[in-house]
């Protein structure tokens, strides 16, 4: 116990808390088996009270009758109902407890996991787009097949207006195809890796199979169109979640909308103090603030860009048959202004006078108070400072709907994309071609660029249901270099897909280019390729289990 620690406890008060904290005499504890709602409300007091948490929530919680506590934390309830109606009834007192704290960061001390079954990579990257205050997790294409029926049918959204237009058929027909071609390629492209990459004495059965159904689901991904249904569990706080609802709410998607209202409605069991504003006059004003803008902002730029010879710039920026990376901007003077940040917080000058003095250094002077900041990195988890934020780069990207999945989770950065389409052509991966197994793979993606085509002249934006990951889509990405540090170590690392590590490693070649001393300790660059992308990471699970014997 701390010297400062003055909490008086009865042995009941004891009995009481005894149930909702780590612990009942130290000055670090943890709060459990306690409602969303009740810590939230609890840690809102906290911050206005000269009590401990302890105090308050016995005093103004646990004994306060109003609270319905005993019901809520299912003591008292006889059934799942009971605590349900409890904490629906409280809802007025746990409101009134919140209502004296304007700032919107008291919504960000409860939060909730919901999961989302079902869903389209549509309604998944919408979901995915939210970055701050949200953990996504999302169904893996390359560990989970994706042609399973369900009462005969392939698992992919079949969106309504769609449906209800002269092009259902011809949808069905398109995206049927897509799947069958996956599961005819299957097998065979599986024998094929493994024809390739023979079975080493030294792995196991487990992990070479593992390995080589993962790399041929990798190759086969490009196949499976946005309408594919996915999973997506998450985990958010109040705040973010309920301006993800409005986000959801301004959609031109009808399923992501709908998405929105089913989110709304679980939510409201959960953590309904902190997410019912997104249902009030206020979240509908603010969802169709988004809408309006997005649709004004489109109609502009589509007019504006009727004046222009827009196909002599498509001619200029199309790329052959590969992904591309631009860098589009970088600063100047980032290595100035890195050399300052590390300086700053030891010294009691401005800003503007470190960078002055800064600049009449040597370059190997301020390799040397980079070197020393950075020190001696023995993993990519050994990350640099926050000197590191203080310079940026844009990157212009074009790649395949699936490397833009896998990148898009990324969210310590700012990253746009433009619409999904078949503008911009399709990635065929190599290994398809060593296989001889491109007729079929070619075939659907041209049958599906088609009917992308054809529906998107009455209804644009459900046509992107029907483009295939092996498209491409163009998104910017900007990113600090502390954040390019994780992400090119991260994303080039051998496990990663192919179609990814090509981008992280070009984005590090940038980088070197233009800054090599600021990108010098960036040691744990994987630039090589492999057969097997995952057979090291499955080796080690590998000698994991064998420990666990």
């Amino acid at each position: 116990m701390t010297d400062f620690w003055e909490e008086s406890l009865t042995e009941q008060e004891n009995c009481l808390l005894q149930p909702f904290v780590t612990n009942l005499d130290r000055s670090v504890f943890g709060l459990r088996n306690l409602p969303e709602v009740v810590k939230g409300a609890l840690f809102s007091r906290y911050s206005r009270s000269d009590k401990s948490l302890r105090r308050i929530l016995l005093d103004e919680f646990i004994k306060e009758s109003e609270a319905n506590f005993a019901q809520i934390v299912g003591e008292t309830a006889k059934n799942n109902v009971d605590q349900l109606v409890a904490i629906q009834q409280a809802e007025a007192f746990y409101d009134r407890v919140l209502i004296g704290y304007g700032d919107d960061s008291v919504a960000e001390l409860g939060g909730a996991h919901i999961a989302c079954e079902g869903i389209s990579n549509i309604a998944a990257k919408a979901i995915e787009d939210s970055r701050l205050g949200i953990s996504p997790l999302e169904k893996s294409t390359r560990y989970v097949p994706f042609n399973r029926k369900i009462n005969g049918r392939y698992r992919y959204h079949r969106e309504s207006s769609i449906m209800a237009s002269s092009h259902a058929s011809l949808y069905e027909t398109t995206l049927d195809r897509l799947f069958d071609t996956y599961t005819a390629l299957t097998e065979p492209l599986l024998s094929w890796v493994r024809s390739c990459t023979p079975q080493d004495p030294t792995t196991s059965e487990r992990a070479y199979n593992n390995a080589t159904r993962a790399k041929t689901l990798d190759l086969l991904r490009g196949l499976l169109p946005m309408a594919t249904l996915t999973n997506v569990g998450l985990f958010g706080n109040g705040r973010a979640l309920e301006y993800l609802l409005v986000k959801l709410a301004a959609s031109p998607h009808e399923e992501v909308r709908t998405l929105g209202i089913s989110m709304q409605q679980e939510l409201d069991h959960l953590i309904p103090s902190f997410v019912k504003r997104a249902k009030t006059e206020r979240g509908a004003k603010a969802a169709l603030y988004l809408s309006k803008n997005s649709q004004r902002t489109k109609l502009l730029a589509q007019n504006l860009l009727k004046t222009r010879d827009i196909a002599s710039l498509h001619k200029e920026i199309e790329p052959a048959s590969t992904s591309t990376v631009q860098l589009v901007e970088h600063d100047p003077d980032a290595e100035v202004k890195i050399v300052a940040a590390i300086l700053y917080p030891h010294t009691d000058l401005t800003f503007e006078q470190l960078k002055e003095y800064v600049t009449g250094l040597s370059t190997p002077e301020r390799v040397k108070i980079i070197s020393t900041y950075v020190g001696e990195r023995e993993s990519r988890f050994h990350r640099p400072g926050r000197a590191f934020e203080e310079i940026y780069y844009t990157f212009d990207v074009l790649a395949d709907l699936g490397a833009y999945r896998d990148l898009h989770r990324h969210r310590v950065l700012s990253q746009e994309r433009q619409s999904y389409s078949v503008h911009h052509g399709y990635v065929v991966p190599p290994e398809l071609e060593e296989a001889k197994l491109t007729q079929l793979y070619r075939q659907a993606l041209d049958h599906a660029a088609e009917t992308t085509e054809l529906i998107s002249k009455d209804l644009p934006d459900a046509a992107q249901y029907v483009v295939p990951f092996a498209y491409r889509v163009r998104w910017r990405m900007k990113m600090n270099l502390r954040e390019a540090y994780h992400f090119v170590e991260l994303r080039s690392s051998r496990q990663g897909h192919p179609s990814y590590r090509a981008i992280a490693q070009e984005i590090y070649r940038q980088i070197a280019a233009v800054h090599p001393a600021l990108i010098a300790h960036m040691h744990f660059v994987d630039m090589n390729d492999y057969a097997l992308e995952r057979l090291a990471a499955e080796q080690r699970i590998d000698k994991k289990l064998q420990q666990r014997q």
